[in-house]
């Protein structure tokens, strides 16, 4: 366990492009994959990384995210001085909310004064990933470096929506676009490398670059500190990330256990800032053999338990079979002789007969005073490429996501999946169509 380093996780975003999802809750705390929230992933990464000082920095809708942080994550023994504490926006500074990313660390400075840590680690809370967050500090002691920042490569057409870094042969950042028109690749490549938001900074040049001219880390802090000559250095996600996981196999008529580096986990990484990348994202989890493993065992997603009763599969009569094909079934599931194939079936979701659920992600129901408030999907129904938030009740034969024009009449929001020709349909939370 690592007490020389804090870990800052910035989860107060609007996240305004994942709308409506985050009409009722910030983007850290929007469900994920059967039975997470999304901010688990970062959360997991800093305990199986050994970080036990742990600030979540919250402010835009932040009940939802505050329950579950509350219920899920407060297990740290604070007579062990470990703790995860949420850090509500408190206007330290003036009449103001958080202005960016620095700035929410500059409002919170007296945390850090706290703490004896000489290195400061600042994370997004809304970022799908397994990293061990080690790699990256024993690769900024080394360089003895000022500050250091995560980088995964991606495609040279994609790199418009990331800021991009240039570096020199020993990996120092001697450049910085923000989402660049025309990127600058890797040299001989197509691919740039983009900048993921993660900065482990040392502690003494984090305090001299919050001053009040920057508010951002990626806009305002990185360029001064490359302008400045500050020992500013790239680590490069996707070829030095590594994490480890257990291996089964047969020797000798036995079957043993290895301790293996997973390549496909170690350079996984999506920002779910989109409807579309949020439902592509849960989508890769239901591969035969998906990009990322939630089954990891040296390598846990932790989650908050939601006390749901076991998934049941009813119906086998009169062309009456209850069935999940490439799928994730989470607890507290009634399949009733219907159908889902390649979706997210979350905690609390009814399917009813002759139902078909196809490439869509469905948050399930919750618990509310002891009720459990369901997602249902009626008799009949039939729905296609949609994201379905939590406690909504489709009436018997309703069709969603086959027809864009009848699905906006509704009311509902939708987008084009890029190369398709299809569309994604989103129903927010607590409707009943």
């Amino acid at each position: 366990m690592s007490f020389d380093v804090l870990a800052m996780v910035l989860a107060g975003g609007m996240g305004e492009r994942l709308l409506p999802l985050t009409g009722v809750r910030s983007k850290p705390a929007v469900p994920f994959g059967g039975s997470y929230r999304i901010i688990d992933f970062t959360l997991s990464n800093c305990i199986n990384s050994g970080l036990r000082h742990i600030y979540v920095l919250t402010q835009y809708k932040s009940h939802s995210l505050s329950n579950h942080l509350r219920a899920g994550w407060d297990f740290l023994p604070r007579r062990l001085d470990q703790f995860i504490d949420e850090i509500p926006a408190q206007m330290q500074l003036g009449d103001r909310w958080y202005r960016g990313t620095a700035d929410a660390i500059r409002q919170n400075w007296s945390l850090v004064e706290q703490s004896p840590a000489s290195r400061v680690l600042i994370l997004s809370g809304d970022h799908i990933y397994k990293m061990d967050y080690r790699r990256m500090q024993d690769f900024h002691d080394e360089r003895e470096a000022a500050l250091t920042v995560s980088a995964i490569r991606v495609p040279r057409t994609e790199a418009h929506q990331f800021g991009v870094l240039q570096v020199d042969e020993q990996n120092r950042i001697v450049g910085f676009q923000e989402k660049p028109s025309d990127p600058t690749p890797i040299p001989g490549t197509e691919e740039c490398l983009a900048s993921m938001g993660i900065y482990v900074f040392a502690r003494d040049k984090l305090r001299l670059y919050l001053c009040e001219a920057h508010d951002d880390f990626g806009r305002h802090v990185l360029p001064a500190m490359v302008a400045a000559g500050e020992k500013v250095v790239a680590f490069d996600f996707t070829t030095q990330n590594q994490i480890s996981e257990n291996e089964w196999f047969q020797e000798g008529g036995g079957r043993f256990k290895r301790v293996v580096e997973r390549a496909a986990d170690s350079t996984y990484w999506r920002d779910v800032g989109t409807l579309e990348a949020y439902w592509a994202a849960n989508l890769d989890l239901v591969s035969a053999a998906p990009s990322i493993n939630l089954y990891g065992e040296l390598w846990p997603i932790y989650n908050c338990p939601q006390h749901f009763p076991p998934a049941k599969f009813v119906h086998e009569a009169h062309n009456r079979t209850g069935m999940a094909i490439n799928s994730i079934v989470a607890d507290g599931v009634i399949v009733s002789g219907a159908k889902a194939r390649r979706s997210i079936l979350g905690p609390g979701t009814h399917l009813h007969s002759y139902a078909y659920v196809e490439n869509s992600v469905l948050m399930g129901g919750e618990m509310s005073a002891g009720t459990l408030l369901e997602t249902s999907i009626g008799r009949g129904c039939l729905v296609r490429n949609a994201i379905i938030d939590r406690n909504v009740r489709l009436s018997p034969g309703t069709y969603i996501g086959l027809d864009r024009d009848a699905d906006e009449a509704r009311g509902l929001k939708t987008c084009p999946i890029q190369g398709s020709g299809e569309h994604l349909v989103v129903v927010p939370k607590g409707m009943l169509l």
